[in-house]
């Protein structure tokens, strides 16, 4: 795989408070990268050290073969930045915002192309100020993609906003990804992380905490799924199961409540199928089942020991 970023040890005080105490990871080319942690744990001071916004007081940033120190004008067209609110236009439209950001570069794409990739070719004439929050936000990735960058960074784009319009944004992020753009978000949303990212990297009080996909992630710090019964016949029936299921290998503990039982187990294929016979020769009636798999919440738990704060 092509490394398009690497960050070697960043670190980046602000009096004395240490925002990003030793931050390292590379992006490959095409992957939606994403660093994901809570509230004042060093993400958007770490993008806006890459983006080349704030310097660091340590640590390397290489594009490649490129640096901020040397290359900044060639780095400067290879990457989009979404704009925060306030650098749009607002008595300008979403056209003429996207035509005017069009001027700042050699070859940008078309304002058609990214009105069409953002959803906001109805809202072409609108004024910004009458735009909805999703609709800005998305006019604001356009704008960091009419350079038509190589790397797109998208600083918690979605925060603030309804769950309809989130998912918006999720569309155009993974529309970039088809387009073979490299994309680097922050957010502190964990179903937004676990969508979209090939890669998470979990960063907490200005530390990488872990890195990898969210599949294996999950997969670290649990092999077990948990499988949830209610049944019909009452308590007798799930105490009857229960006894059962202590029996099968795949079953590494359960816990009862009443006619509501719950399992752990390595193999939910075996242990369900073992399961339902036992429940059929007993004509017992199942009135729901369910598999819960472990979700990043759970990782991020295990990793720092902390709840996760939204």
């Amino acid at each position: 795989m092509m490394t398009v970023l690497e960050v070697r040890n960043l670190q980046k005080s602000f009096g004395t408070i240490h925002a990003v105490k030793d931050i390292s990871f590379s992006v490959h080319a095409g992957e939606v990268f994403t660093i994901i942690g809570p509230n004042g744990a060093g993400k958007t001071t770490t993008l806006e050290m890459i983006e080349g916004l704030v310097t660091p007081d340590k640590g390397e940033i290489h594009f490649g073969e490129l640096n901020w120190n040397q290359h900044a004008g060639t780095i400067k067209k290879m990457i989009g930045v979404q704009p925060q609110s306030s650098a749009m236009f607002d008595l300008l439209t979403p056209e003429e915002n996207l035509n005017l950001f069009a001027t700042f570069y050699n070859n940008p794409r078309s304002t058609e192309e990214i009105l069409n990739l953002v959803n906001l070719t109805d809202h072409r004439k609108n004024q910004v100020k009458k735009l909805s929050g999703g609709q800005r936000q998305r006019l604001a990735i356009g704008l960091a993609m009419i350079s038509d960058p190589e790397i797109i960074f998208l600083d918690e784009p979605t925060t603030g906003l309804d769950p309809q319009a989130r998912r918006n944004i999720w569309d155009i992020i993974l529309e970039l990804k088809k387009l073979g753009k490299t994309t680097i978000l922050t957010t502190h949303y964990m179903e937004e992380a676990e969508k979209l990212s090939d890669r998470l990297c979990i960063v907490d009080q200005g530390l990488v905490v872990t890195l990898d996909s969210p599949s294996a992630l999950i997969e670290r710090v649990t092999s077990e799924r948990e499988v949830r019964l209610s049944f019909l016949d009452g308590e007798s029936a799930a105490l009857d199961a229960q006894n059962f299921a202590q029996n099968l290998d795949s079953i590494t503990r359960t816990e009862r409540e009443e006619s509501a039982l719950t399992l752990w187990t390595i193999k939910p294929e075996d242990s369900l199928y073992d399961l339902f016979k036992f429940t059929k020769d007993k004509e017992y009636q199942i009135e729901q089942v369910s598999v819960h798999e472990m979700s990043l919440e759970d990782v991020f738990i295990s990793f720092t020991g902390k709840e996760w704060r939204d």
